[in-house]
């Protein structure tokens, strides 16, 4: 596995709860702080993977077509802002 390193800057507030995470872990903070981010990778990536397979090759032109064929109505009470 290669590495990189990076000047990773954070609010104070959010670095010494990394901090105090990654001590009941049992870990130092550089792997708990890798770890989280691979997490995030893993939860973000599969998500849009999921999304463009689902949009397959639709280029919102079938979604304008139903629009336009949305009855002309105005929204329920409970609907409006």
């Amino acid at each position: 596995m290669s590495k990189s390193t990076y000047p990773l800057k954070l609010p104070l507030s959010i670095k010494k709860a990394a901090q105090r995470l990654a001590k009941e872990d049992g870990v130092s903070w550089n792997p708990w702080v890798a770890e989280a981010v691979a997490e995030k990778v893993g939860v973000v990536e599969p998500a849009a993977d999921c999304f463009k397979k689902r949009a397959g090759k639709a280029t919102g032109e079938g979604l304008m077509r139903l629009l336009r064929t949305a009855p002309k109505a105005a929204p329920e009470a409970e609907d409006t802002l």
